[in-house]
């Protein structure tokens, strides 16, 4: 039987978001899990690109000195370009490394391998833990949902995004070894929202590479459901060879396959965080009023079954 050990103190819950969310400051949302190779970078992309084609401005932050996330939305390794390093040092505005992608309503503030120095150069600037949610406070009113690609590890780069963050949404495969990391991460968010943001919960947890033809893969799901409850989101994230393959095109799976499994179960996510949020989708709405405005199908008219002796 697989188990959960939980923390000594309760899943912090979300605060209720007040109505027309869509017009308040964003909801920043950190893809964190210090667990490596769980498909966080993957999540925030394509959860990302799927919030930004519902009709939502979107920002995306590349948070890991790995800089996977700029390389997957199609943009080369360049260190003369100013990058998240520029920002949390202070050289640069939010304004000036913000670059558009190929995605409509999706902006980008990209990572660089400079980034690893910032866990020294860091340690002797004040404010140290708040100098990304200090630098997204001129822009937070530019958009409903800036989400922040974290590192899978607790260091001063991963403590700045918890910093800025209202919620946590936190990719995990179905096995056991995650299972084993959950108290450790719950932990975390405790202390940090001790003692440096109080405001900070988690939004919510996202089964990935998930495969419900397995035993195991149920096990955990019902395990993980006792344990969060509601917090387990709804939607799972299918194993899809498009999702592994678009990274190498520079596109989310919402470009590069959009009717893939991969790219229909980052939709539902993103459907999924905006009513968990009251934000309306645009392009949800659209579709809708669209519906609306198409004639009823005409059923085809039933051929008469005659039998024998035939009747006139």
């Amino acid at each position: 039987m697989i188990t959960i050990h939980p923390a000594n103190k309760p899943v912090r819950q979300s605060p209720t978001p007040a109505p027309g969310a869509q017009n308040s400051p964003a909801k920043v949302i950190a893809v964190v899990n210090q667990k490596g190779g769980v498909g966080k970078t993957t999540t925030a992309i394509n959860l990302a690109a799927a919030l930004a084609l519902e009709g939502l401005p979107t920002l995306l932050i590349d948070c890991d000195p790995q800089a996977n996330t700029t390389g997957g939305l199609g943009f080369s390794r360049d260190e003369a370009r100013l990058s998240i390093y520029d920002l949390l040092m202070g050289h640069a505005t939010a304004d000036h490394v913000i670059v558009p992608t190929e995605v409509p309503n999706l902006s980008l503030i990209p990572g660089s391998k400079n980034l690893i120095g910032a866990n020294i150069e860091l340690v002797s600037q004040d404010r140290r833990e708040y100098r990304l949610r200090d630098a997204l406070v001129p822009i937070r009113n530019n958009y409903p949902f800036i989400l922040l690609d974290c590192p899978p590890a607790l260091d001063l780069l991963t403590l700045n995004s918890l910093v800025a963050a209202d919620g946590l949404l936190v990719p995990m495969q179905a096995e056991y070894f995650a299972l084993e990391g959950i108290s450790e991460l719950m932990s975390t968010l405790d202390r940090v929202a001790q003692v440096f943001n109080s405001s900070l919960a988690l939004e919510g947890v996202l089964l990935t590479m998930y495969d419900d033809r397995t035993n195991l893969s149920q096990q955990v799901t019902e395990n993980l459901r006792g344990f969060f409850g509601e917090k387990l989101l709804k939607t799972n994230i299918p194993r899809n060879i498009r999702l592994a393959e678009a990274p190498s095109h520079g596109k989310p799976v919402a470009l590069y396959d959009p009717r893939s499994r991969g790219a229909e179960a980052y939709r539902d996510l993103a459907l999924e965080i905006l009513i968990r949020n009251k934000v309306e989708s645009p392009a949800e709405k659209k579709r809708l009023a669209d519906a609306a405005k198409q004639p009823e199908a005409v059923q085809p008219e039933k051929k008469k079954v005659r039998f024998w002796p035939y009747s006139k």
